[in-house]
């Protein structure tokens, strides 16, 4: 025997032999060292774990893994499991009843806020494990020091939560079948909303959701599948033509590949995909424009040119090759004329030209009145002196002059603005 069991565990150089242990019938599934064991699926063994010796059975044969693949923590397996340990076992889970009821009362006598879900024995009795409820965290340490005076064994307390809760108990769903989670399923996948919606379930709280509260786990199964076959299917509104006629996708069944079409004011149903031709842009094809119609590009250019610089006819301003005006000359405007700029015309040519404005007196206080209504008017110390008389009627006293009356200067509004504002708070 110990022959055979050195020619089964020579492996290369490093790799080891694993097989995968399974505790529950729908439990995880953990990797152990086979330690030299031969072993086959379905057998019994004693395994060491992070919460002592634990009887599992095996899932899956054994294997050569190499060293890099090797998971992390990895504990080896004891023995194969004897008649003796099977009958330990059995005994062990024959307390559990009475560790449940117990746990039970002195929860009930505290007033505690959890519901307990089931109380596990360990096969050989060193450890029991009270599994859990509760909303948020719960103090259960004078729990703990009941429960171990009482039973003089090593006490743990796990929270879980309720889709594990619906593992542990089991039950029947709304199939008719045993729960997904106490047969087969080892771990849980995330499920949401969208799966029903694109399966095309009645978004009904209870028709969607297990045992737990939650949505069933069995709306992820075909999930992939539909949206596969979803994407073969044109969308709803699309264009098509059936025999050479247009018409309009209603809706799709995803499962038969049929769609339901509008034709005329008519609705056919269980049409197959494969008899359509769709535009797979789903938009209608624009009419290819031809060469003759499309205007030349010189002209099309010149157009481009006249909306840039607002030439209409044939007396615009001049444009560059580029469509955008030329810029006339310093000092001079596009006509030839000198221009406004004191850089390119003579200076005060363009004031002297300017006819002079006078008013009295009167009228000058009558429009400063008029632009700032708010003030008080000054009052009347006689007729302003005329500087211009005192000064000699030249071009530059008389721009000097006109550039100091208040008529032709324009009130600041800007200025009267900010000091009417209100000061700044800090």
């Amino acid at each position: 025997m110990t022959q055979n069991n050195e020619e089964h565990t020579t492996t290369p150089a490093g790799e080891k032999i694993i097989a995968t242990v399974k505790f529950r019938s729908a439990g995880k599934q953990y990797d152990f060292d086979t330690n030299g064991l031969e072993l086959n699926q379905g057998d019994s063994v004693v395994v060491e774990t992070n919460r002592g010796r634990a009887l599992g059975t095996v899932a899956r044969p054994p294997r050569n893994v190499a060293k890099q693949d090797l998971p992390q923590d990895l504990k080896k397996v004891l023995r194969l499991a004897t008649e003796a340990d099977h009958n330990m076992a059995r005994i062990s889970s024959s307390k559990e009843k009475e560790a449940f009821d117990h746990c039970m009362e002195r929860i009930r006598q505290r007033n505690m806020p959890m519901k307990l879900v089931k109380a596990e024995y360990l096969f050989d009795g060193s450890k029991i494990i009270f599994y859990f409820t509760a909303d948020g965290r719960v103090d259960f340490r004078e729990l703990v020091k009941d429960l171990a005076h009482h039973f003089h064994t090593r006490i743990e307390m796990r929270q879980i939560g309720v889709r594990d809760e619906a593992k542990l108990i089991g039950g029947i769903g709304i199939c008719g079948r045993e729960l997904c989670c106490g047969t087969f399923l080892t771990d849980f996948h995330p499920v949401s909303v969208r799966m029903a919606k694109q399966q095309g379930l009645a978004l009904n709280p209870t028709k969607i959701s297990g045992q737990c509260g939650r949505l069933l786990c069995c709306l992820g199964y075909e999930y992939d599948t539909y949206c596969k076959m979803a994407k073969q299917l044109p969308k709803p509104g699309s264009k098509a033509s059936l025999d050479g006629q247009p018409v309009e996708v209603v809706c799709g069944q995803t499962l038969s590949q049929t769609v339901t079409v509008r034709c005329s004011g008519k609705t056919i149903s269980n049409i197959p995909v494969a008899s359509l031709s769709t535009n797979k842009t789903g938009a209608k094809e624009e009419p290819k424009k031809s060469g003759g119609s499309s205007p030349a590009p010189e002209k099309r250019q010149a157009k481009e040119g006249e909306r840039k610089t607002g030439n209409k006819g044939k007396g615009g301003k001049p444009a560059s090759r580029d469509g955008k005006p030329q810029r006339p000359a310093r000092g001079k405007s596009a006509e030839g004329r000198p221009s406004k700029n004191k850089r390119g015309g003579k200076p005060g040519q363009e004031k002297q030209n300017r006819p002079k404005k006078t008013s009295g007196p009167q009228e000058q206080q009558g429009q400063e009145n008029s632009q700032r209504p708010n003030r008080k008017p000054r009052p009347d110390k006689g007729p302003a002196k005329d500087k211009s008389q005192a000064t000699p009627a030249t071009g530059e006293n008389n721009d000097k002059n006109q550039e100091k009356n208040p008529q032709d200067k324009k009130p600041n509004k800007r200025r009267s603005r900010n000091r009417r504002r209100p000061p700044r708070k800090p």
